[in-house]
């Protein structure tokens, strides 16, 4: 499974419904939605009503990535506005395993975020309950930031980690930096879901989503 994520962190909110529409068109498979507090980490965005408004826009997969402390006194605002998927960070909250049978009692996808510095082996404990992934290939908090190299070595990591627990079900997700000259080393190495934003929304998206989905399924020429 290959999955293309367009983050509207980097649309143009004045006429975000419209560039939704665009990437649909375009064949995007799921919209990416960074949820930010400006505590866990430096920068504020949008909430539950943003996605309320554009849930009534598409029926894409919503992929809401909270990078919010204390993240299981929202969840059920953001299933309640339409999210299908809902991935946290582990050191944001006291009982992770908590967080994920909130999310998936609602018939919602949990995951679980890696941050640039976060080892793999601190999913050992909860790989067992997730349904995916984040991996984390720049310091979250902004968009538009350069891929750091060695966050690949991570997904490497992980899928070890998946076939030792006989989860290989399980789905990786890239976020940060993802563009037409990584995607498809990206996708070889085993990455299912790939977020994108600048690579996306700067320029023409409609050909930035044909070549970027071209990259991700090994299409080069």
């Amino acid at each position: 499974m290959k999955l293309l994520a367009p983050s509207i962190l980097s649309a143009d909110f004045s006429i975000l419904g419209q560039q939704i529409k665009e990437v649909e068109e375009a064949g995007a498979d799921i919209i990416h939605l960074d949820i930010m507090d400006g505590r866990y980490v430096p920068n504020i965005t949008f909430g539950p009503p943003v996605v309320e408004s554009i849930r009534k826009i598409t029926d894409l997969p919503f992929d809401a990535h909270l990078m919010i402390v204390e993240p299981e006194k929202y969840i059920t605002d953001f299933i309640k506005a339409g999210v299908n998927m809902i991935s946290f960070h582990m050191d944001a909250t006291i009982h992770a395993h908590r967080v994920v049978d909130m999310i998936k009692s609602n018939d919602v996808k949990a995951g679980v975020v890696l941050n640039p510095a976060t080892p793999v082996k601190t999913l050992e404990e909860i790989i067992h309950y997730i349904d995916y992934v984040l991996i984390m290939s720049v310091n979250p908090g902004f968009g538009g930031q350069k891929f750091i190299p060695q966050t690949a070595e991570k997904v490497k990591k992980l899928k070890l980690l998946m076939e030792k627990a006989n989860r290989t079900d399980i789905l990786i997700e890239i976020d940060g930096g993802v563009n037409q000259d990584n995607i498809n080393y990206l996708s070889m190495l085993g990455v299912n879901i790939f977020v994108a934003g600048n690579a996306v929304f700067k320029g023409n998206i409609k050909e930035n989503v044909v070549n970027l989905k071209r990259g991700m399924l090994g299409c080069l020429s």
